[in-house]
């Protein structure tokens, strides 16, 4: 995965699994949103390529609606994919059946979502190095607290607990002033659920490219 000062250097660095939950129906936009076209290959794809240049020791993708279509064309090299056949209920229903395939060595995992391309490796870099010893985390963006969010290994028995697509949220509201926001520039980057939003995330790339 990523390149990591710390890690470069010898210091001892917590270990980090990254999380990229993939797995959802997409029954707004009628068609897998994994695979929909973005720059040169597949919405998913770009996600999968930021997850690389982030500084995870272990990386896991959960796949499920459209999972034989995702493992013919995204490009999962450096991922350990995970199948959810019960991703209809929702993202927790994802983050539970990765658990068990987190390395026993991981004192952390980040969350990332496979339809959100606007995040960057720096925000996972800064939520990382941000959290301190926080077992929650997020990015606080300059309009709300958004993905991507990090959990400690304290936190495994809750997140296997949680149920339906606000369960994360959930368990980061009851914690309160226990959740280490880390700021992040910029605003909340954009899920991509509906038609609307892949024109605009489309837009968006249009005009990064050409800058």
């Amino acid at each position: 995965m990523g390149g990591d000062p710390g890690r470069q250097a010898g210091l001892a660095v917590t270990f980090v699994t990254g999380l990229v939950l993939a797995a959802g129906a997409s029954r707004r936009l009628g068609q897998p949103k994994q695979l929909l076209p973005y720059g040169q290959a597949t919405l998913l794809d770009h996600v999968l390529s930021l997850a690389r240049r982030c500084p995870f020791d272990q990386a896991l993708c959960v796949i499920g609606g459209g999972g034989p279509e995702v493992r013919g064309i995204v490009e999962l090299t450096g991922f350990q994919v995970v199948e959810n056949p019960g991703f209809g209920a929702g993202c927790s229903s994802s983050i539970a059946a990765a658990l068990a395939a987190i390395d026993p060595r991981a004192e952390l995992l980040v969350l990332m979502l496979g339809d959100q391309p606007g995040v960057s490796p720096q925000s996972v870099q800064a939520l990382i190095a941000g959290r301190g010893g926080a077992d929650l985390a997020a990015c606080m963006y300059d309009d709300g607290r958004g993905h991507p969010l990090a959990f400690a290994r304290a936190t495994f028995g809750e997140l296997a607990a949680l149920h339906g697509d606000r369960g994360v949220w959930k368990l980061l509201d009851r914690a309160g002033d226990a959740v280490a926001d880390v700021r992040v520039p910029g605003p909340i980057p954009a899920d991509v659920d509906t038609w609307e939003d892949y024109q605009a995330a489309l837009a968006l790339l249009a005009l990064s490219e050409a800058s």
